[in-house]
């Protein structure tokens, strides 16, 4: 009887599975780049891995495939990816036989043109169905990642496949790709799997009584996404790099090679919390502190060709930052700066500093750098929102008030790393609101929100 195993990558927002087929051998659908985490469940485990599956070419994280293939495994795909490494693949309706079990391919395309849903049976009996982004819980992956003209006939898909597949048995279990958190959901929950016959129930896509609403529903719940995500799907297609041991180390700089990579055009990343970084960082310094969320806002707000550098705190978990970087792709690792802080204050340069207030102390012209949806659930009277994405593309803040800012998010993080965006571009008289958001100030102002 096999046995499923979710490994959830909670700052993407996205699931990948390890299968116990039950014979000592093991598969992984839709595996992330690093893949420690499904070898060191196979070995608890005393599996062996010997396929990585893919249900399409992502555009959110650089595949895996690969790197288990490096250990042995066979990839496995949709023929119709066209993918440029040695692969199995897979045409709409044929199986792939593993032992007992049978994994058949089911046509999908709507949030990718070749994607598969894949269906694992044992003889006859439906076991589970990985959706990729075919269905979610309470939604599809969206259909807009591709290009614009393509937009259209992918939606249309996406509602063929979905009509397909809910034709399957009630009990099914789904186990979609992507899930909260995730910039492909469109929408979705924060569950991570579901039943055919729970989507049928809740799922309001799946609700939709025809075509054009179905494309009312979905696309008009789409906001906005990273640019590296237009670059990823052909990475993947044409196969990541496989990294050594030594692209996993983040080496210590000293100071005047860290000068001389950022007269060279490195970025250098303030990894640090934002509490740390608002009493003290490198002058010109970008804040993006170190979390789960940390990659995704590392390729919304950098270009993947500079060299990075980066400040971290002694305790930070540099293993954590370089697998997150090399998630999307990002190699251009040039190392840390060796000593920190001290060694740059100690140097006498330039030292940055931004004050922080609490919500109730909010005055002055506000600027929220949260999602569109997020500051249509509720604003500060007269805030100028702005996405935090989209103060990035525009380098320098056009458009916003003169004179002081306080800039807001939901809890100061976005914020921090939005102020120092204005800073580089030499904004002065900047402030962080810290330990909440609009709903806070709300409640510590007594004052109501605005809606659009």
């Amino acid at each position: 009887m096999a046995a499923i195993h979710p490994l959830v990558d909670e700052g993407l927002g996205n699931s990948s599975y390890l299968v116990d087929l039950g014979d000592g051998r093991a598969l992984v659908v839709d595996p992330v780049r690093d893949p420690g985490g499904y070898l060191e469940l196979a070995e608890r485990r005393r599996l062996r891995v010997t396929h990585a599956v893919e249900t399409h070419l992502h555009a959110d994280f650089v595949s895996g495939s690969r790197e288990l293939a490096a250990g042995g495994a066979k990839v496995v795909a949709a023929r119709a990816a066209g993918l440029g490494f040695p692969h199995q693949g897979l045409d709409v309706e044929e199986e792939l036989e593993l032992g007992g079990l049978t994994l058949r391919a089911l046509a999908a395309p709507g949030h990718t043109p070749e994607q598969l849903a894949l269906l694992l049976l044992d003889g006859a009996r439906p076991l589970a169905l990985f959706s990729g982004g075919a269905l979610l819980v309470g939604g599809v992956a969206r259909t807009d990642l591709i290009s614009p003209d393509q937009t259209g006939p992918l939606t249309r898909a996406a509602w063929r496949s979905l009509q397909r597949l809910r034709a399957l048995p009630d009990e099914l279990a789904v186990y979609p790709t992507h899930g909260a958190g995730s910039f492909c959901t469109a929408p979705g929950n924060a569950e991570r799997t579901t039943t055919i016959g729970a989507e049928r129930a809740h799922n309001p896509l799946l609700a939709a009584p025809d075509e054009e609403s179905f494309a009312q529903r979905l696309l008009g719940g789409l906001g906005s996404f990273p640019p590296y995500f237009l670059r990823l799907r052909e990475v993947n297609r044409r196969g990541p790099r496989v990294l050594g041991a030594g692209d996993r180390a983040l080496p210590a700089l000293p100071l005047e090679r860290v000068r001389r990579l950022q007269e060279d055009g490195a970025v250098l990343v303030d990894a640090r919390p934002v509490d740390v970084f608002a009493a003290g960082h490198p002058a010109g310094a970008l804040s993006i502190a170190l979390r789960p969320a940390f990659a995704t806002w590392l390729g919304w707000l950098v270009e993947d060709d500079r060299p990075l550098l980066f400040v971290l705190a002694p305790g930070q978990d540099r293993a954590e930052l370089v697998r997150q970087c090399h998630g999307i792709g990002y190699e251009r690792l040039a190392g840390e700066l060796a000593g920190g802080m001290a060694a740059w204050s100690g140097a006498g340069l330039p030292v940055g500093r931004f004050e922080r207030v609490a919500p109730g102390e909010v005055a002055g012209p506000v600027l929220d750098v949260r999602q569109a949806s997020e500051v249509e659930a509720g604003h500060l009277p007269g805030a100028v929102a702005v996405e935090l994405g989209a103060l990035g593309l525009q380098r320098g803040g056009e458009g916003l008030p003169a004179g002081p800012l306080t800039v807001m998010c939901s809890r100061g993080v976005r914020a921090m790393t939005a102020a120092s965006l204005l800073a580089r571009a030499g904004r002065r008289d900047l402030r962080v609101v810290v330990g909440g958001g609009a709903p806070e100030w709300s409640a510590a102002t007594g004052r109501p929100l605005a809606h659009p």
